[in-house]
């Protein structure tokens, strides 16, 4: 068994990684930039040390600066969370040539699923249906001419993208060019030289649901879906499970396809496969090879801790989870609230002045505020996510309507107010969206 974690993170998910090691009686190590000395994460850990300064890039990205922490404190273990380092190949083949554990698939896995190209060719050979997309595209004009084939519109997309960035749509042909050459710009200045483009058949109107997977490399399950087509600008707002556009015999047939899928590679640890659902129909987007920001609802709605699983499986433990085993108990909606302003959207760093977060049996709340505490504006405006589940949807938005009215947040801006509008939307309580509807309904209202 692991003894000690190193968590390569900061924030909400430092803290929740440090509870289920708390649980499994492991210890924790905290890393810090000098920006976050005052944390939560720092008071809660074991052990804590400074890895660097504000700048992402020379404390949490810093994988020189990650290892030496790892090996001063005699971690035997990594985990990187999410964002940051958590799906960067290098950052996962350092850690393996330094005999270090970590939670999370291997670098070839990383690599391999972390492709947009490669990944889609896995899922075609063991049978699931993807988006209509070209190869790895050389030039401009071979990206036109596919286009042209499956005709617009069509999205141009960075194979080492990610989090809505690299990616333009294009609905007509004389919008092709400058949104490709837009897409090679971005993608370079953020994630560097050496990743391909290519396009996809663009859908109208369809949805975002994503599958949850977890395996020990030999064997694999999945924990259902999530319905992720609340977002803006391709960021996700709320989320919920389960979906209610998958059938019962969906949910399980495309399950059983996923979980044989990733056990015949020999993938380990948790995972995510991202899908586009319309006309009845589900087609793969990507993969995600790590933990996701909205794990709290598929935890909620299977009663599965997925960060102690993780730990299990780096451990070297067999998967005792068996898929007769998962049932869906009831549904689960997590708002991400971030300091933002609730309108424009711009950041709103700050002293919080007072936090009292919702309570209750169906309220749970994964923060790292507290009174007194300086959000940064130096990282990821999210700062708490809310998380509520009801015996069905319909008692969920009750539940989370009571826990809106109870969650004070006061000092910094929030997005607090947009989910107390957004729950009241006959649409929203209908479930009648797609992955456009609230960047529309932000618009309008």
């Amino acid at each position: 068994m692991i003894k000690k974690v190193l968590i390569a993170n900061r924030g909400e998910i430092a803290l929740r990684i440090i509870r289920a090691c708390k649980s499994l009686g492991i210890k924790s190590v905290a890393v810090y930039s000098t920006a976050d000395k005052n944390s939560m994460h720092i008071k809660m850990a074991d052990e804590s040390i400074c890895i660097g300064p504000p700048n992402a890039n020379e404390s949490y990205r810093n994988i020189k600066s990650i290892i030496a922490a790892t090996e001063q404190s005699d971690a035997d273990a990594i985990h990187p969370g999410y964002g940051f380092l958590s799906e960067n190949e290098e950052f996962a083949h350092v850690v393996e040539q330094h005999n270090i554990k970590f939670i999370g698939p291997s670098s070839k896995h990383i690599k391999l699923l972390g492709d947009k190209v490669e990944s889609k060719r896995i899922m075609q050979k063991y049978g699931i249906t993807t988006i209509p997309g070209s190869e790895a595209l050389s030039t401009a004009q071979d990206g036109l001419d596919y286009a042209k084939s499956i005709g617009f519109p069509v999205i141009i997309k960075a194979s080492n993208g990610g989090g809505g960035k690299g990616i333009r749509i294009a609905k007509k042909e004389d919008e092709f060019l400058s949104n490709f050459a837009a897409v090679d710009q971005e993608a370079s200045a953020l994630f560097g030289k050496g990743g391909s483009i290519y396009v996809e058949k663009y859908f109208e109107r369809p949805r975002h649901v994503e599958f949850q997977v977890l395996s020990d490399g030999k064997k694999a399950v999945h924990l259902f879906e999530r319905e992720c087509s609340l977002q803006r600008r391709r960021q996700k707002v709320l989320e919920e499970a389960p979906s209610n556009v998958l059938t019962d015999q969906q949910r399980a047939e495309w399950g059983e396809k996923i979980s044989n899928m990733i056990a015949a590679i020999g993938y380990e640890g948790v995972g995510t496969l991202e899908f586009l659902y319309q006309d009845n129909q589900l087609y793969f987007m990507e993969m995600n090879t790590r933990l996701q920001v909205e794990h709290t609802i598929t935890e909620e709605i299977t009663g599965i801790d997925l960060v102690q699983q993780q730990i299990k499986v780096a451990s070297g433990i067999p998967l005792e989870i068996k898929q007769s085993d998962i049932k869906i108990n009831g549904h689960a909606m997590q708002c991400r609230i971030t300091a933002e302003d609730p309108i424009t959207f711009t950041p709103s760093p700050g002293l919080v002045k007072s936090h009292l977060p919702a309570l209750g049996p169906y309220a749970r709340v994964d923060t790292m505020l507290y009174n007194g505490y300086q959000i940064q504006p130096y990282y990821d405006s999210l700062i708490s996510k809310l998380v509520v589940k009801g015996s069905n949807r319909e008692e969920c938005i009750r539940n989370l309507k009571q826990a809106l009215k109870e969650y004070i947040i006061e000092g910094p801006k929030t997005t607090l107010p947009l989910f107390h509008k957004l729950i009241e939307d006959e649409e929203f309580q209908k479930a009648d969206f797609t992955i456009n509807w609230l960047e529309n309904w932000i618009q309008n209202s």
